[in-house]
């Protein structure tokens, strides 16, 4: 019986260890090199990266390619423009109220007055969303009022907030929002929008919502609440739908591998030095976290991104300038 218990704490304490023992390199190779190409990211098929270059290291300025294996670079787009996530539409705003954005499968093309803001596309990109806020006034009390439009059709208000924004589409008909609904108000709302039956719901209120990510079916949002109360700090999950907010106790910056995991790079690696950063993964299901690696390496500004399909990550290193990419285990 002795021996068991002893057998028990040993077991216990090798899992302890795991999570605080330095983790293996996950094997990565450059792909760029030098510091020409932050700010890559996946093409929809995964198999490629995409990034603006120009001279002198390219002939002319544009969008260019990579295989994510390495290789030959080729540019993509001539031009340059902000492109929908499945390369459907090239976004250009203008130096007025106007932005014009392209079908690039056959060149038709429409305007809206989004004064260069941001574009927010449905998985379907058919239907998209946008911001215009007042450009004077203190930011927690300045209006922003969101628009939506059908592809070549005309925009339609849907809502106004304070000191906010849009986080993104759950749906081809609901907005992901958060905002003041009254600029002398002290806390924003995390909330939900129909925006064809008007029919909204508060997920979380807090002092502010930072690096708000909705998981790729919409069915989950991670955010991280920072500068209010020791009860509301922290990295939370939540269900879109509703429900009690899961607190996932580390901080770091964050990625959706897919569905049902995130990934994580903790500030500072898990034992606490300055080392390479490490990657770690949440299972929603299981609710637990996994140590995958260290990348051999720091992340610089936290330019790292994953695959579409969720079998690879980029980063680019703080060390060297290079995008480097992995194969996630």
């Amino acid at each position: 019986m002795k021996r068991a218990r002893s057998l028990a704490a040993l077991a216990l304490a090798a899992l302890s260890l795991g999570t605080l023992a330095p983790a293996a390199t996950l094997p990565s190779q450059a792909v760029l090199s030098g510091t020409c190409c932050p700010g890559t990211v996946w093409t929809p098929d995964s198999r490629s990266l995409l990034f603006l270059d120009g001279p002198p290291a390219r002939g002319s300025t544009g969008i260019y390619e990579v295989p994510a294996g390495g290789g030959e670079v080729t540019r993509r787009f001539s031009s340059v423009a902000f492109f929908s996530p499945r390369l459907l539409w090239a976004v250009r705003p203008g130096s007025g109220e106007a932005t014009t954005l392209e079908r690039l499968a056959d060149g038709r093309r429409f305007t809206l007055p989004t004064y260069g803001s941001d574009v927010a596309w449905t998985r379907s990109e058919t239907r998209l969303a946008y911001t215009r806020s007042d450009t004077t006034g203190n930011y927690d009390r300045r209006a922003t009022r969101v628009y939506v439009a059908n592809a070549f059709g005309a925009p339609r208000a849907v809502a106004t907030l304070y000191g906010g924004g849009i986080s993104g589409w759950i749906g081809e008909d609901t907005l992901l929002l958060s905002g003041k609904s009254a600029p002398g108000n002290r806390d924003r709302d995390l909330f939900t929008l129909n925006v064809l039956t008007g029919a909204r719901k508060t997920l979380r209120t807090a002092l502010g919502f930072r690096a708000v990510a909705l998981s790729p079916d919409g069915q989950r949002v991670v955010y991280t609440v920072a500068f209010d109360s020791a009860a509301r700090n922290g990295l939370w999950l939540q269900d879109t739908a509703g429900g009690a907010a899961r607190e996932l106790n580390v901080y770091g910056s964050y990625r959706w591998r897919d569905a049902q995991r995130l990934l994580l790079i903790p500030l500072g690696d898990v034992t606490g030095t300055s080392g390479p950063h490490v990657l770690r993964q949440y299972g929603v299901g299981s609710g637990t976290w996994t140590t995958l690696g260290d990348l051999g390496d720091q992340v610089r500004q936290s330019d790292w991104n994953v695959s579409p399909d969720g079998t690879r990550l980029n980063f680019l290193s703080a060390a060297s300038g290079d995008v480097r990419v992995l194969r996630l285990p």
